[in-house]
């Protein structure tokens, strides 16, 4: 089988005709023989990547860097003196450099790209005669594809049964409006855009409902033949990181500058132009900061790592420095702070109240009036509001891989299947004896949903939604024996709120026998004329690790607000029950209170409410900017389609991994694979972890590389002998950029993260009370350095031993400084000497590598340095020592009396 190349002819051919050419069945579909074989000829229903950076480039673009081009110079112009030690050294760290860069690169790359991965859709197919969830990715030709509101199409599709169907195809042709879509044959040269017998994939499902024949899959789409032209490339950088890469240009051009003015003015004195060349490319190499990126990298990749392990997958990485900041959380109820798993509790039916006991989708419980049990069979009304809940109902409950009962579909109408069952009233049998003829889907702007169907020889359509409205188009209701009976709508309200007062969702049944042959049910059809069925209860428990979450949000400063569809009572009830307000109550508004505050008044109504019940899509979008108009940085979940507007505007969009629509995934900037508040909690705080470590880092290497770069400035501003010269501190960046300066990379996050404040975005990266430690340790480092040289040499000792002193104390203070940088505001006896071993396996390795540096010949060699004496050493650790107590007494007198108060750095 294969099909036609050409997209024009789908469009113009009749259904009987697209069937014969795929040779599939639009009721039964593809059986699994059938699939493999198809599988296996046109591959996986994905888009070609496009062909990244060629390795060889990648790593031929870690030298271009001003600051290699300036170690490059010096290589030759050493080569041109035949100066080869330092030659072949300068280059090996150059090329070591250049192959760390490319290793660290190409693992941040692979890490973003299997993460991304990991999201993957799924749609609705019919094989073997089921219908069934499968990923996207296994679609063949030939398949039958059911389609909904909030779907992406997942492939090129010709429609064959259609209800009100409506596609945005904004990303294919352009049209700004969505395009109402049927199933009729079209003529041969009609254009892409108008060809509403097709669904093309990447394009979204608005509104209605549709099955289509699958006619091509991957690159072989409408989309897959321009999407390789605008394949989107993965970038690592965030606001933050943009802001280090500025500061980091900044500095390399400021040092290269005083690098100049020092060569010229050792130049102007006399000093011969080598020597005062070799000592600016010193004072270079000691004061940029190369590391700094590097670890950028790799800290954002570790995050991205550790919050897809806690269930948060990151779409787009700027999120993961925003969480850090994030101030609000704007909450969906169901399914994000609670179980998710729907049970129908009570059952008001012909006046009388029908208790219904067991949980979760499990079969197991009775129907029970006054506390005993009861035959279904015997309460007329009763079973007919259940019927309506099965057979207005396109949800399935199903065992999954592990054993357990998982729904696909709705959770509210998996609860009206559950209950049914337990009334006798299995779904599958329901719809054979009751065949559907037609549908009108679930929209919230409308709030119900309905069906048609053949029942005992005439047409009877059920309605479920929103009671308030069903009672408006309801003229009277089903007594307890099965007849007629006036509706009384005041009582029917009363009930509602009883039941919501408990924390429950209530929906409304209705039911219409239909006096004229309607082929195609439309919202004429529902208007009026209903009679009134009863009202199902049910309640979704909050998830216990929410109500955790929700507390350790608070301490952080994170204040929780719940925007919910949902009835403002059963908001409340479970508001409460979450602990989201002060023990003082929780405030609740509704859509309609919203409607009557104006857009100067609503920000400080959105900052000061806890709650939003029966909000509107558009006013989830108008609360987040509220919210951000107070200053707030927002994180806002959702799962449908109209959330989409209201994730893109907040800072972060949070989309439901498991009940989340394609649309709102792709406006997202991270999803829950478990669609569970706790989950955001726990990215919150990974995302201050990330921030925290970046911080440390900076805060480590900056005096570190001013100390070493000042140590040559004013060797040369002075006119004396070097103390060190390029190759030793490129030993030293080297070398403690790989064993302690990614140590901080893998720091824990300190205990009391969560009880900070968010952090105040506008915020520079150092603030004064940074600087100036940044300045301490530089200045300890530049005296220690000169005392030592000094001392040494005026005992006598040669230049290569005095030298060697020097880049000891320099590498000691750094390990000492890099143990007080574990954490900015604590002592390394509150964080825990032991936290993170990385860092202690990290300072024996540098000073492992450091005896090998002092003693080892080949090395002495190398890198101009000589043995040093136990004195000496003793000296080098009594100014490494004293770096490490000054910093901590600074944090002591800066911290020390808020133990019970965290008052971080900022």
């Amino acid at each position: 089988m294969t099909p036609p190349q050409s997209a024009s002819r789908w469009h113009q051919l009749e259904m009987s005709e697209v069937v014969q050419l795929l040779k599939s069945d639009c009721q039964r579909g593809l059986d699994a023989a059938e699939v493999a074989r198809r599988q296996k000829e046109y591959g996986l229903n994905v888009v070609s990547a496009r062909g990244g950076i060629p390795a060889w480039k990648r790593l031929m673009l870690q030298f271009h860097q001003p600051l290699v081009y300036l170690l490059l110079a010096a290589v030759v112009i050493t080569a041109f003196l035949h100066e080869w030690v330092d030659c072949g050294v300068i280059f090996g760290v150059v090329l070591a450099n250049a192959v760390i860069g490319f290793i660290q690169e190409s693992k941040a790359e692979k890490a973003v790209e299997a993460l991304s991965k990991m999201v993957v859709t799924e749609t609705t197919v019919r094989r073997e005669g089921r219908r069934q969830r499968i990923p996207s990715a296994q679609l063949v030709p030939g398949d039958v594809v059911a389609l909904q509101s909030g779907d992406r199409v997942p492939a090129d599709l010709r429609l064959f049964q259609v209800n009100s169907l409506q596609v945005d195809e904004s990303p294919l042709t352009g049209e700004s409006v969505p395009v109402q879509k049927h199933a009729d044959p079209l003529a041969h040269d009609v254009v892409l855009a108008d060809r509403k017998n097709q669904a093309f994939a990447g394009t979204c499902i608005t509104y209605g409902t549709a099955e289509g024949l699958v006619w091509a899959t991957g690159d072989r789409t409408e989309t897959g033949r321009i999407a390789w032209l605008i394949a989107e490339a993965v970038e690592l950088s965030t606001p933050l990181t943009k802001k280090i890469a500025a500061f980091s240009q900044i500095l390399l051009w400021a040092i290269l500058g005083l690098s100049v003015v020092a060569f010229i003015a050792g130049v102007s004195r006399g000093e011969p132009p080598v020597e005062m060349f070799m000592a600016a490319v010193a004072l270079a190499v000691g004061a940029i900061p190369e590391g700094l990126p590097a670890a950028v990298t790799i800290v954002l990749a570790i995050g991205v790592n550790r919050m897809a392990k806690r269930h948060a997958i990151i779409r787009k990485l700027p999120a993961v420095e925003t969480l850090g900041s994030t101030t609000v959380i704007c909450s969906d109820k169901t399914g994000t702070l609670t179980e998710n798993q729907m049970t129908v509790q009570r059952v008001l039916a012909g006046g009388r109240d029908y208790e219904i006991t067991g949980g979760g989708y499990e079969t197991r419980g009775e129907l029970q009036l006054d506390g005993r049990g009861i035959v279904p069979a015997q309460h007329p009304a009763l079973l007919e509001c259940l019927r309506a809940g099965v057979l207005c109902n396109d949800s399935q409950i199903v065992t999954d891989d592990e054993g357990r009962l998982a729904v696909q579909g709705d959770p509210t109408e998996a609860a009206m299947l559950v209950v049914g069952a337990k009334a006798g009233l299995i779904h599958a049998e329901m719809t054979d004896q009751s065949p559907r003829l037609g549908m009108i889907p679930f929209e919230s702007e409308h709030m119900f949903r309905a069906t048609l169907h053949s029942m005992n020889g005439q047409r009877t359509i059920y309605k479920v939604g929103a009671v308030e409205r069903l009672l408006e188009r309801c003229v009277d209701m089903l007594a307890a024996d099965g007849t007629l009976t006036p509706l009384d709508k005041d009582d029917v309200r009363i009930a509602v709120e009883k039941l919501a007062a408990q924390g429950m969702r209530v929906l409304g049944f209705a039911r219409l026998h239909a006096t004229h042959e309607c082929d195609d049910l439309t919202h004429d059809h529902v208007r009026r004329g209903l009679t009134f069925l009863g009202l199902q209860g049910m309640i979704d428990p909050p998830r216990t690790e929410v109500i955790q979450a929700i507390a350790s949000c608070r301490s952080a400063g994170i204040r929780v607000k719940m925007i919910t569809g949902d009835h403002a009572i059963t908001a409340r009830a479970i508001a409460e029950k979450l602990g989201i307000a002060d023990s003082d109550g929780v405030q609740v508004m509704t859509g309609r209170d919203l409607e009557k505050i104006s857009d100067a008044e609503l920000p400080g109504v959105a900052h000061r409410v806890e709650v939003f019940a029966r909000v509107a899509p558009e006013q989830k979008l108008r609360l987040v900017r509220a919210l951000q108009t107070h200053g707030h940085i927002v994180a806002m979940t959702g799962d449908g389609v109209n959330d989409a507007p209201a994730l893109k505007q907040s800072d972060i969009g949070i989309a439901m991994g498991i009940a989340g629509t394609d649309v709102a995934k792709g406006a997202a900037d991270m999803v829950l694979i478990d669609d569970n508040f706790a989950t955001i909690q726990a990215a919150v705080e990974e995302g201050r972890g990330v921030f925290d470590n970046l911080r440390k880092f900076i805060v480590w290497t900056l005096p570190t590389n001013v100390g070493e770069g000042s140590i040559i400035l004013v060797a040369m501003l002075l006119g004396v002998v070097l103390p060190v010269v390029p190759v030793q501190l490129l030993w030293v960046n080297m070398a403690t950029s790989i064993f302690l300066g990614l140590m901080l990379v893998f720091e824990p996050r300190e205990h009391d993260l969560m009880g900070r404040p968010p952090r105040d975005p506008k915020l520079p990266l150092l603030t004064l009370p940074l600087f100036m430690r940044t300045g301490l340790i530089s200045l300890i480092m530049i005296i220690g350095g000169y005392w030592l040289y000094f001392y040494e040499t005026g005992a006598g000792e040669s230049i290569a031993t005095a030298r060697t002193a020097v880049i000891n104390v320099i590498v000691m203070v750094e390990t000492l400084y890099l143990m007080s940088c574990r954490s900015l505001n604590h002592s390394l006896l509150r964080v825990g000497f032991f936290s993170n071993p990385l860092a202690l396996i990290g300072a024996a390795a540098m000073i492992g590598a450091q005896l090998l540096f002092t003693y080892a010949p080949f090395m002495n060699h190398l890198f101009h340095t000589a043995p040093l004496d136990a004195d000496a050493w003793l000296r080098i650790v009594c100014v490494a020592l004293l770096s490490f107590f000054l910093v901590e007494l600074e944090k002591w007198i800066r911290f020390g009396r808020h133990h019970d108060k965290v008052v971080p750095v900022e």
